[in-house]
C-alpha cells in the first residue's frame, strides 16, 4: 500500500503558544482519490482537513468530518504557512469559493477573503465574558458564535464558536467566523477563542476581511493512501 505525508498543525496560537486549532494538511492531496477524501477526513477527526491539489497554484479542498467547505479560515491560514515552511510559498490560495490572497507579517500568517464565502454563523452579543464562557453547546444544526467585549476600546473580544451543523461540537479557533466578526463590527479586532487561541482581524474597504494568526507544526506522519 502506498503512503503520503500528513502534516498536523496548530493554527491561531495564543501569544504564549497556547491554544491553536488542530489541522491536518496533505500537501500531496492529488494522491488521495476525490471520492475517498470525505472518509479520510472523518477518520482523521480534525475539525478540518486540507487536500492540496496543486502546490504551485494553491488549489485545495477542505473537508470537515462530515462535509466539504468552500472556504474555512484556519485551514487556509495553516496551509499558507505550511507551503511557505516547505519552501513553496504562494500569494494566492484557491479553495472552491474563489481566490484568497495570503501573506506573512512578522509572526502572523494572513488570508483575505469574503465573509459570505464561509458557513454563516449567528453571532449573538452577550452581556459579559462570563456569559460567553458559560454558553452551553447548542447541538442539532446550530451554527452559533456568541461573543462579548473584553476591551471594546482596544478591539478585544471573547468568542466561542459552535459549528454543530457541519459536524463540529465546538471549534477551538474559527477563521470564517472571524471574517464575519470583522464585517459585523467594521474595525480591527483581536479575538480570544477556545482555551487560548488568538485571531487578528482587519476589514478591508472592498467587502473583504483579513484574518491572521500564529501557526506551529506539530508532526509529520505517514498515512496510507486508500485504493
Amino acid at each position: 500500500m502506498s503512503a503520503t505525508t500528513l502534516h498536523t498543525l496548530r493554527v491561531f496560537l495564543g501569544p504564549g503558544g497556547e491554544g491553536g486549532n488542530p489541522l491536518g494538511v496533505v500537501l500531496d492531496g492529488a494522491a488521495i482519490p476525490t471520492a475517498q477524501r470525505q472518509a479520510v477526513a472523518a477518520d482523521l477527526g480534525f475539525s478540518e482537513t486540507v487536500f492540496v491539489d496543486d502546490r504551485t497554484t494553491g488549489a485545495l479542498r477542505i473537508h470537515t468530518p462530515t462535509v466539504e467547505l468552500p472556504l474555512a479560515g484556519h485551514p487556509l491560514v495553516g496551509t499558507a504557512w505550511l507551503l511557505a515552511h516547505a519552501g513553496t510559498p504562494v500569494d494566492t490560495l484557491r479553495p472552491p469559493a474563489g481566490e484568497v490572497a495570503t501573506w506573512s507579517d512578522g509572526e502572523l500568517t494572513w488570508i483575505r477573503g469574503r465573509p459570505e464565502w464561509g458557513p454563516p454563523y449567528d453571532k449573538p452579543r452577550l452581556d459579559s465574558v462570563a456569559a460567553v464562557d458559560a454558553f452551553a453547546i447548542p447541538g442539532g444544526d446550530a451554527m452559533v458564535a456568541p461573543w462579548a467585549w473584553e476591551d471594546e476600546a482596544a478591539g478585544r473580544l471573547r468568542a466561542r464558536v459552535f459549528p454543530n451543523g457541519i459536524g463540529i461540537e465546538e471549534d477551538e479557533a474559527t477563521g470564517a467566523a472571524a471574517l464575519q466578526f470583522g464585517a459585523l463590527l467594521g474595525r480591527e479586532l483581536v479575538i480570544r477563542q477556545g482555551v487560548g487561541s488568538e485571531l487578528h482581524v482587519r476589514p478591508g474597504g472592498d467587502g473583504t476581511v483579513a484574518v491572521g494568526g500564529r501557526v506551529a507544526l506539530v508532526s509529520e506522519d505517514q498515512m496510507p493512501v486508500p485504493a
